[in-house]
């Protein structure tokens, strides 16, 4: 419930704040499992690709963010985010995203593993990759457009679902996994 007011309390004040505009909610998923992967160049990424698209996203965010109680209470239990120890292969947060994927649910990931300072597309880190494949999950691509400075205008353009069952059956090499972390930046860049 939480969740909910949230969402409308965040939307009502992104639509004041800023001038948004978004194409291709269409090409997310209604139901089943998917991973939401937008590029991240603000804090306010989350909140916003969260209040609109058409549902709940499970963000994994990073795990400073859970040390503060305040914090943890708000994105933990009144989000659903789950907390990643960046730089590393977190097992605790790929088996939370897996559970997630498997209970037919959307979980949000930025595959660059952080903002980018100067808007720039980064290499993607391989848990997106991994958990696409794991998780037999499709991936929404989303390019996220614009500053976030006061009445400025954000486009969020939503990708074409991709799929990734014809890696099933290979062995997850780090060369494989670093190649659909490119492909997945590759279709983030023609959003942009």
């Amino acid at each position: 419930m939480f969740y909910y007011i949230a969402k409308v309390i965040v939307l009502v004040i992104i639509k004041v704040i800023f001038r948004i505009e978004v194409r291709g909610l269409e090409n997310i998923p209604k139901k089943g499992p998917v991973i939401i992967c937008p590029n991240h160049i603000s804090l306010l990424d989350p909140p916003v690709i969260g209040a609109l698209l058409n549902r709940r996203i499970y963000f994994m965010a990073k795990e400073e963010l859970f040390k503060n109680p305040f914090l943890k209470l708000l994105l933990g239990t009144g989000l659903g985010a789950f907390p990643v120890k960046r730089g590393t292969a977190d097992l605790s947060a790929i088996k939370t995203a897996l559970s997630y994927l498997k209970k037919g649910r959307a979980i949000g990931i930025f595959p660059e593993g952080t903002r980018s300072k100067t808007g720039q597309l980064q290499k993607a880190e391989p848990g997106v990759a991994m958990l696409a494949i794991k998780g037999n999950a499709p991936v929404v691509p989303i390019g996220i457009k614009g500053k976030y400075r006061l009445f400025s205008k954000i486009i969020i353009n939503i990708g074409k679902p991709i799929t990734f069952e014809k890696y099933a059956n290979f062995k997850l090499s780090s060369e494989r996994l670093s190649a659909i972390g490119e492909e997945i930046m590759q279709e983030i860049a023609k959003l942009l």
